[in-house]
């Protein structure tokens, strides 16, 4: 048979099979009727740095003449309801809450009956929104191991929950921002708390400076920048309303109680989901 013959059928399957695709075989297979499995992406992990501490302090440098504002009226009213250089100092550094600190003093200075309960209740309504951050964090922090994640949480305030969430909306992955940032805005509180005691005993009755009203003005020029839709107002006037009828009975931590669910009530009950398109 010359080279130009026809070759031997079985060389000719055995070309065919070679040239044919080859099916995964059943130990090659997925479990799930033989279809192959795609693994999803791996995510990078969550850093935690001195560098991204370094840049969580440094920016959130502008927000320190704030809480050096407000601690120093938190230290007026501390003073008014009695505490020590060393309570009122320790509140700031062991709560490190403007709300809490405020209501509690507030209840104390008051004198009103069953305080504590009152004080109790007002915080957590008060504090109710740290759910909220913490749950909008959770996406960065979550990745971190506990002894990272609960020491940064101890110091995120509102102020610096909003820097965050800003910083990570344009690519910061760092826990050690959250951290540093924290840090940067305690220290002004702690220091602004003792100053504002000081203050308050030095002058022997700091109303005639006006200083007793620093806290208020402060807080409502915060309140201001909250108050963005008209329906925003019916909450706060139902607040008000039921703040100043509460007072004339329960005066102390029972009106911001009152006050508080009332607000929430009437915010409730005025909400309307947005429009899907």
């Amino acid at each position: 048979m010359t080279s130009g013959a026809c070759q031997h059928p079985l060389v000719d399957i055995r070309a065919a099979w070679l040239r044919a695709p080859r099916q995964p075989s059943k130990t090659e297979q997925s479990p799930q009727r033989g279809k192959r499995t795609i693994e999803a992406p791996k995510t990078a992990p969550v850093l935690f740095t001195w560098s991204g501490m370094k840049r969580g302090f440094l920016r959130a440098q502008p927000l320190t003449l704030g809480g050096f504002v407000y601690g120093a009226a938190f230290g007026l009213l501390a003073r008014e309801a009695g505490l020590s250089l060393a309570e009122a100092t320790g509140m700031s550094v062991f709560i490190f809450s403007g709300t809490a600190q405020v209501a509690t003093v507030s209840a104390l200075a008051a004198g009103a009956q069953n305080a504590a309960l009152a004080i109790a209740v007002a915080v957590l309504l008060l504090n109710a929104r740290y759910v909220l951050y913490g749950a909008a964090l959770r996406p960065w922090l979550g990745g971190l191991p506990a002894y990272q994640t609960y020491p940064t949480l101890f110091f995120v305030v509102d102020g610096i929950w909003v820097l965050s969430l800003q910083a990570h909306a344009v690519g910061e992955r760092d826990g050690g921002f959250v951290l540093g940032a924290g840090v940067a805005n305690i220290l002004p509180w702690v220091l602004g708390t003792g100053v504002g005691l000081e203050v308050g005993n030095l002058i022997a009755n700091p109303a005639v400076l006006g200083l007793d009203f620093m806290l208020v003005a402060f807080s409502a020029g915060m309140g201001l920048r909250m108050f963005k839709l008209r329906p925003s107002w019916s909450v706060v006037a139902a607040a008000a309303a039921t703040a100043m009828a509460v007072d004339r009975f329960a005066p102390g931590g029972w009106t911001i109680v009152a006050a508080g669910l009332v607000g929430g009530l009437v915010a409730y009950l005025r909400f309307k989901p947005a429009a899907t398109p």
